[in-house]
């Protein structure tokens, strides 16, 4: 009885058992984990601004061109991609208040939000590499009909035409002179003297009081169209927006499966301790 007692009072080491290692401090233990977590979650984080400034500058930048495309698939992948970035942001700084206090439902909802934003991110990765393969069939058979009909009616649509004319220095959608065939041609508004919009001017100075679109000669305008300038463009940035949602995504997988295991071995830790 005397020598059971005794054993009992006995480190478990000297009962001919090795001691139960603590999990936290195990090798990929809790405490482990928690700091590459932090690690990862800086990583994420600033990936998530990275999204996020890719995104509002689509939007500030590029959106103004969205009315001359058929589709809103542009404008979708550009806001979805922004708010994503947003909910990046906010999701890294719930993850780290979750791992600093230990606690798993913070963790759980990290996951969760995770996984939201990569279905997001994966979503617009994808439809921005599809619709790149598509939007020069969908230029082709809406930008002259664009500028032929709706220039100086739809004044969404002559804002978007004005402001390509000018930043891409080009006239027309193929050429300058489908400008004689528009219903701006038509319209009381415009000084009968102009053959094409001021906007198609290399320098928009009016000479002898006539306007700079009364002379289609090559000194005053650019003979060529807009639509390769426009179309490389948009490819360009549909790239752009393409890889920034796929390459994060990618990484929000590691992110679920890291998050998932701090998840275990903190229930683990808790288990023990109780």
């Amino acid at each position: 009885m005397a020598g059971s007692e005794h054993a009992k009072m006995m480190p478990r080491s000297q009962t001919g058992h090795q001691p139960r290692k603590p999990v936290d401090t195990a090798c990929c233990g809790a405490s482990f984990l928690a700091e590459f977590f932090h690690m990862f979650n800086l990583v994420f984080l600033l990936g998530g601004l990275a999204v996020l400034g890719v995104g509002a500058w689509t939007v500030a930048d590029h959106l103004a061109y969205s009315p001359l495309l058929s589709t809103v698939t542009y404008a979708l992948c550009a806001w979805v991609l922004a708010a994503a970035g947003l909910l990046v942001v906010a999701t890294a700084v719930l993850g780290c208040v979750g791992v600093w206090r230990r606690n798993r439902c913070l963790l759980l909802a990290y996951t969760f939000l995770l996984l939201f934003i990569f279905l997001l991110e994966a979503m617009v990765g994808v439809l921005a590499y599809v619709y790149k393969e598509n939007v020069e069939t969908e230029l082709s058979l809406n930008l002259n009909r664009t500028f032929i009909d709706y220039y100086s009616v739809d004044a969404e649509r002559t804002a978007a035409i004005d402001r390509m004319q000018r930043e891409y220095k080009c006239c027309g959608a193929q050429t300058y002179e489908e400008w004689r065939r528009s219903r701006w041609m038509l319209s009381a508004s415009r000084d009968k003297r102009s053959k094409v919009p001021d906007s198609c001017c290399k320098t928009e100075v009016s000479t002898n009081g006539a306007p700079c679109g009364a002379s289609d000669h090559p000194s005053n305008i650019p003979h060529t169209g807009c639509f390769h300038r426009l179309l490389d463009e948009l490819r360009r940035q549909l790239e752009v927006l393409g890889a920034v949602g796929l390459g994060l995504s990618v990484i929000q997988v590691f992110g679920m499966l890291l998050s998932c295991a701090l998840y275990i071995k903190l229930r683990a830790f808790e288990d023990a301790v109780d």
